[in-house]
């Protein structure tokens, strides 16, 4: 019984920490231009940069994001 308890808040921290890994650039197929009309910055996942211009980050996708880029994790803000 011990030994479950013991092992149990690190399976839920493994568990926390693979949830907050994102995926690569490659696995979502980002690209640095638009696609017909889609682009991170009119995304519900992108992150803005400091100025409008600015790159960016995203909610799922690892790295710098460009505003104008695009990627198949592209869901339109609401």
């Amino acid at each position: 019984m011990l030994a479950a308890g013991a092992v149990a808040p690190q399976l839920s921290t493994s568990v926390s920490a693979a949830a907050e890994k994102k995926l690569s650039k490659a696995a979502v197929k980002y690209q640095n231009t638009s696609n017909n009309g889609k682009d991170c910055d009119d995304c519900l996942q992108f992150i803005p940069g400091k100025i409008e211009s600015a790159p960016g980050t995203c909610k799922v996708v690892e790295g710098e994001i460009n505003p104008h880029g695009y990627c198949i994790a592209w869901v339109a803000k609401g």
